[in-house]
């Protein structure tokens, strides 16, 4: 933060968990067009003293699309995010998926083409270096974690990430 010569304050933080869900319903629709190619990761990140995971997609130009809190990493979690992800309004239906060699992801995309949730045209990569666009943003979010010590609720993990989504 100190490239900015700000600093975050109790209050600034307040401000952002207070104004993010209204942000983020007057903002959905106009957010930029996205292309069709997806980098999903995950990461973890302390709420209520709890590490919780934080899946994430972002397009191949760095745009956030979705992401989700799940307790676990499992393949019941990567198709929860992939379902939430796919019915997002302001999503493309996805040409590629970037993964990381998570066994739960391929499982996932199975289970979501079978179901005809994703299309059978949406192919699954899974390459360890690909997915360093989404990894490297990674940073910026425990950054934030780490200013405040963790989430204090899970309400307030989706209201800052819904935050900064914009």
């Amino acid at each position: 933060m100190s490239e900015a010569c700000t600093s975050i304050t109790p209050r600034s933080f307040a401000l952002v968990q207070h104004y993010a869900p209204e942000l983020e319903k007057r903002c959905r629709s106009h957010l930029k067009a996205t292309n069709d190619s997806w980098r999903v990761d995950e990461t973890y990140v302390k709420v209520k003293k709890v590490w919780m995971y934080l899946y994430r997609a972002v397009d191949s130009q760095g745009n956030t699309l979705e992401f989700l809190l799940s307790p676990r990493r499992d393949a019941q979690a990567a198709k929860r995010f992939f379902a939430k992800a796919l019915a997002a309004p302001h999503t493309s239906t996805p040409r590629v998926m970037t993964v990381d060699k998570n066994a739960a992801y391929p499982k996932a995309c199975r289970e979501l083409k079978e179901e005809g949730i994703m299309p059978d045209s949406c192919e699954l990569q899974q390459s360890k270096y690909l997915n360093n666009l989404v990894e490297q943003d990674h940073r910026f979010i425990k950054r934030l974690v780490k200013l405040g010590m963790g989430f204090f609720s899970f309400e307030t993990a989706c209201r800052t990430r819904a935050g900064d989504m914009k």
